[in-house]
């Protein structure tokens, strides 16, 4: 097969562990016989920096002519300690999400054999945790009407759905949700938020277009104290912007590290793959940071792409590094610490 892929490092540690995940991909792609074309592309505070626009023009026409997105990480403390700053990187992926239509973030939560007693939560309420969250990721507060009045004193972040918006990411709930245990569960905040009454009304309408799935609703908070309490109680939810976005941070310490959830975006067109974890500009350039989630979602993007043989080579290999301690500082726990570089390449190198 030949794939051609779009290459946005970012920022922060965003080229060093995506250089990993790109070592790793050509690697199984001498060993499947397939053939890589990536096509690099400047995003976030690099962009800024560059051309003065986090998410360019040309980034975009890259990025829309590629079968797929493979990206790093985005934000740099400087735009975060200015609040008057009228261009910032996150201004970018926002961007990007809207003018790809990446509608749906997925975000899967498992853990790891090897890891199971770094989670901070016991080892018996998380064993077993296979879940993932979909989250709405083009509508909402992110994207709606906000401003100031009252001479700056008052602020307003209005949440609005479409239908339309709620029925395509519910549409991707369902049918994964048939592909696993057949239980959804949809999230929201229906006893307050008239936004989430459209949300819950929606859901109700399409339950009858899949019978063989159980529907639970649930109001946000209640998940919130349910996915620490009892995560294996979860299989696929569905969730709006904002609460998706709080919600899987919080599963993603079930883990034991953030540095270990992978991501994907998807669009009608062209999904993005990356890891979930931030761009971390302290350790930028020292070759410490952990690239599994960036090479994880790597293994989506394959799987995506119908290619499950190769998917599942990488989770064996990142599998079998976790398990003989071929990790860096952020695992190691007193042990010897690998570089970054040094993952990718023993990575690729179990692979060939």
């Amino acid at each position: 097969m030949k794939m051609n892929i779009a290459l946005l490092a970012g920022d922060g540690i965003g080229p060093e562990v995506i250089d990993q995940a790109v070592k790793v991909c050509n690697a199984i792609a001498k060993k499947y016989q397939h053939e890589i074309s990536w096509k690099p592309a400047l995003t976030g505070a690099a962009a800024i920096d560059a051309v003065g626009e986090p998410y360019p023009d040309d980034t975009h026409a890259i990025c829309a002519a590629a079968d797929a997105v493979l990206f790093g990480a985005i934000g740099h403390p400087r735009f975060d300690n200015d609040p008057s700053a009228k261009v910032r990187p996150e201004q970018g992926l926002l961007k990007m999400r809207q003018k790809l239509g990446l509608f749906a973030n997925v975000r899967p939560t498992f853990t790891f054999p090897s890891l199971i007693d770094k989670s901070p939560l016991k080892r018996d309420r998380i064993e077993g945790t296979d879940l993932i969250i979909l989250r709405e990721l083009t509508g909402g507060v992110y994207f709606g009407e906000r401003g100031r009045k009252d001479g700056g004193e008052t602020a307003f972040d209005t949440m609005t759905y479409q239908r339309f918006e709620i029925e395509r990411l519910a549409k991707k709930g369902f049918e994964m949700a048939m592909k696993r245990s057949k239980k959804l569960c949809c999230v929201d905040k229906a006893n307050v938020l008239e936004a989430s009454r459209l949300w819950r009304e929606t859901v109700q309408r399409m339950e009858k277009d899949y019978p063989e799935v159980e529907v639970s609703y649930e109001f946000v908070d209640a998940v919130a104290m349910r996915l620490i309490q009892w995560p294996k109680g979860y299989d696929v939810i569905i969730t709006a912007n904002l609460f998706g976005d709080i919600l899987t941070d919080e599963a993603s310490v079930i883990s034991g590290s953030m540095g270990l959830m992978p991501s994907s975006s998807v669009g009608n067109t062209v999904s993005l793959y990356e890891p979930i974890h931030g761009s971390y500009p302290q350790a930028a350039g020292k070759d410490i940071a952990n690239p599994l989630a960036t090479v994880l979602s790597a293994a989506m993007l394959f799987e995506d792409m119908d290619l499950t043989e190769e998917a599942a080579e990488i989770r064996r290999v990142v599998n079998k590094s976790l398990a003989e301690g071929v990790v860096t500082e952020d695992l190691a726990e007193g042990k010897t610490a690998h570089k970054t570089s040094e993952v990718g390449d023993w990575l690729a190198n179990e692979i060939q």
